[in-house]
């Protein structure tokens, strides 16, 4: 519980309705999209630097934990308030401060909305080309908190290849700015701006964001490719890389979320195939044309059942809209969704995807991959009933072969949704004893008492959650 004396503080500092403690408003505050809960204490609702700033003195003078929130879609826990305290939410920081047209740069407050960006650069003739699946709520101050990626990832890049410079509140609550908000180049010192990216607010709050912005591309083609294994359309994504050619957009998609989609969507997809690719070519016209003939050409030698193309946008919005309904569409299949982000070297798709689809069969589970096929990065979602215990376990035992044997093939625990609470405990199979006390002790320096967002990322102790 925390003190009348501070709610008292809170509200002095950010208005009495701001600071929020009847039950049914912390239970909104209490999951993020990986189905985990913890009730915080108390909610409040900033709109400033300076707030969040005082809030931050308070609460560390007071030893209570604070966990800064955005739209909670989040998929590690990483917003949960795991060990009680305060969450702080973030969404009333949610203005567009500057779109400087002739340096192509944007300065913005982490409650603006992903899709909100992308609208209102397109309106300068600009692009930021980072593009989570939940693009329409996710907020830019959380997509720098996690790192965010998307569908564009494999040409452009993910959320880190943008951000230029950051002001943020540090965990004894002076505010700092980092890089730089108005210019593309700078690199004096260490590079502050990138140890706050992917920090999943445990080194401070981030309150503005200076973003690049580029022009976007003069033509794009749209192909969906359908194939009769899984194996060869892993194949296919390794392949037309080969070729050097570079999408910027390879999707997978296997046979369960296929139709998981089609019965969602009815967009006409084929409910016998195994996999298909959802590709798209951007760049100058002639460009996108020669390449184009590259890739279709690929794609049949390795043997694609067919090959189709879409006509014009809105059958392109409609293709793309199916594709980031996949982790909606799967997770009304069953009362538990369990969504992974394993990432292996592109050259090793193939493999994954088989073992993945060998995991599948060996626990008897249901699990609908999809993902980033370009960049390596997949998405085994696994479908259960957290009520039966015994599937459970199995699951538990699908998710350590999952991330060991992408360890293995060269990969990564994830590429673009974070640590959080949900995969602190594999770190250090990935960093390794050494790597993983480097960031404790970065840790330890920014957050001595260890009450910004606490026991996230870097695991210091083991924590239990109740699905909802």
């Amino acid at each position: 519980m925390i003190d009348k004396n501070i709610i008292t503080e809170l509200e002095n500092i950010v208005g009495k309705s701001n600071v929020l403690t009847d039950p049914s408003d912390l239970m909104l505050y209490s999951y993020d999209a990986t189905q985990f809960y913890r009730v915080p204490d108390l909610v409040v609702v900033v709109h400033n630097s300076d707030e969040i700033s005082k809030i931050v003195k308070l609460t560390r003078k007071n030893n209570v934990n604070l966990y800064p929130r955005g739209s909670g879609t989040n998929l590690s826990g990483g917003s949960i308030p795991a060990d009680g305290g305060i969450v702080m939410e973030l969404n009333r920081l949610n203005k567009i401060l500057d779109i400087d047209v002739q340096n192509r740069i944007a300065v913005l407050e982490p409650g603006v909305v992903a899709a909100t960006l992308d609208a209102e650069v397109s309106k300068k003739g600009l692009f930021y080309p980072p593009d989570p699946g939940s693009i329409a709520v996710a907020t830019i101050g959380g997509c720098v908190a996690e790192g965010a990626g998307g569908l564009r990832a494999l040409k452009y890049g993910t959320t880190k290849d943008y951000i230029i410079g950051l002001e943020v509140v540090l965990p004894n609550g002076d505010i700092l700015q980092t890089g730089s908000l108005s210019t593309l180049k700078g690199s004096p010192g260490f590079d502050l701006t990138h140890l706050f990216v992917g920090s999943e607010g445990t080194l401070g709050i981030i309150t503005k964001i200076a973003v690049k912005l580029i022009y976007p591309a003069k033509a794009r083609k749209t192909f969906l490719v359908m194939y009769d294994s899984v194996g060869l359309a892993g194949t296919a994504v390794a392949k037309i890389i080969e070729n050097k050619i570079i999408p910027s957009t390879m999707e997978f998609l296997d046979k369960i979320t296929i139709n998981a989609v089609e019965d969602f969507k009815k967009i006409g997809l084929p409910r016998d195939i195994e996999a298909l690719l959802l590709i798209e070519i951007d760049g100058e016209t002639e460009d996108v044309e020669v390449s184009a003939k590259i890739l279709e050409d690929v794609c049949m030698k390795v043997g694609a059942r067919s090959i189709s193309v879409a006509k014009n946008d809105a059958q392109r919005l409609d293709l793309m809209e199916a594709r980031r309904s996949a982790l909606p569409v799967l997770a009304r299949l069953k009362p538990t969704t369990i969504l992974e982000d394993a990432t292996v070297p592109r050259s090793k798709v193939p493999e994954m995807l088989e073992k993945i689809h060998d995991i599948q069969g060996k626990y008897d589970l249901m699990i609908g991959s999809f993902g980033h096929a370009g960049d390596g990065n997949l998405h085994p979602t696994i479908l259960v009933d957290r009520r039966n215990k015994e599937e459970m376990k199995k699951v538990d035992m699908a998710i350590k072969e999952i991330f060991d044997y992408c360890i293995d093939l060269g990969g990564t625990l994830t590429g673009e949704h974070g640590i959080g609470i949900v995969k602190a405990p594999f770190m250090e199979k990935e960093f390794k004893k050494e790597g993983l006390s480097l960031f404790r002790d970065i840790k330890k320096a920014l957050d001595p008492d260890n009450k910004l967002n606490p026991n996230k990322v870097v695991g210091a102790k083991e924590v239990h959650l109740d699905y909802i």
